[in-house]
């Protein structure tokens, strides 16, 4: 049996591991001492291969001196919860409308069972990993979102407990970095009133990018990127490119809180955004640390 498996997957020579080694040198001189703001979600987040990949990632990357900042969503588990409350998630341009009962989900959910799971995952592959809120040392301010009615333009929806971030506060991401910890960021802000806010994940992690100043934002996806109409992936886009796209409906749902974070981080400072497909294992590898890159990148102009 062994022989067998040895030849349908044949180990990497001695030769490949060296220029893979080699051509990751320049990337680790580059980014050495730069901070990465990571959106972690989809499959990588609920696929046990995907997730120690992940995790193993996140370590390596710290490991060689990178300054790792993670960013979870949790869809699905929140789901799966309301279903057992007999609850249908729903949602309005891309964000889960939150009413109280949902507020009290999302909270156990991000911020307590998936929080928690990443947090172990990254520690158990020989990281040191912290798991915050936006209530910790309420580093993410929030207010209600109101969303533009596309059928009366004259009216804005309210869709509950919904947040978009007022400010952020980098002093606690600062500290746990200082001292070699990996934060994992659940995405809920609090209100002037100690009111919690169910804010996207895309949305705090651009954010969180571009008040840190990092050098990189990416954003893991179930798709290998931003797809045209004919489902083929676009590798580079521009502000100008993406208001056409989603003006003719090619970018849609869920995907426009992703890329509307993408245009205000790269706006905001950030180097560079990539939409990459977590689906792929050692995907934050192979965007960060060698020349063929993965997924959609996203600049300026």
């Amino acid at each position: 049996m062994a022989a067998t498996k040895t030849a349908e997957q044949p180990a990497p020579s001695a030769d490949i591991k060296a220029r893979v080694l080699a051509e990751a040198l320049p990337y680790i001189k580059r980014f050495h001492g730069k901070t990465v703001v990571v959106k972690y979600g989809g499959n990588a987040m609920t696929d046990e291969r995907l997730k120690q990949s992940f995790a193993h990632d996140v370590v390596l990357l710290k490991l060689i001196g990178i300054d790792v900042v993670v960013v979870h969503g949790g869809g699905p588990q929140i789901e799966q919860l309301l279903g057992k409350l007999g609850k249908k998630g729903t949602f309005v341009q891309g964000m889960r409308v939150t009413d109280e009962e949902t507020m009290d989900v999302v909270e156990m959910v991000l911020g307590g069972q998936v929080n928690k799971d990443v947090v172990t995952l990254i520690n158990q592959a020989g990281g040191k990993a912290v798991g915050l809120t936006g209530q910790d040392g309420a580093f993410i301010r929030a207010k209600k979102l109101l969303l533009a009615d596309d059928k009366h333009p004259d009216e804005m929806l309210d869709i509950g407990q919904v947040g978009e971030i007022a400010s952020i506060d980098p002093t606690v991401i600062d500290s746990l970095e200082q001292g070699g910890f990996i934060p994992v960021v659940a995405p809920i802000g609090v209100g002037e009133n100690g009111e919690s806010y169910n804010i996207n994940a895309d949305l705090v992690a651009g954010k969180l990018a571009e008040v840190l100043k990092a050098e990189k934002l990416v954003v893991l996806t179930n798709t290998p990127g931003v797809l045209d109409k004919n489902g083929n992936l676009l590798t580079g886009l521009t502000p100008k490119r993406i208001d056409e796209l989603v003006a003719d409906g090619t970018l849609s749902g869920g995907m426009l809180p992703k890329i509307s974070s993408a245009l205000d981080a790269v706006r905001g400072g950030v180097k560079s955004v990539h939409i990459i497909d977590g689906r792929v294992e050692h995907a934050l590898l192979l965007e960060v640390l060698t020349d063929e890159g993965v997924g959609t990148l996203i600049r300026s102009r």
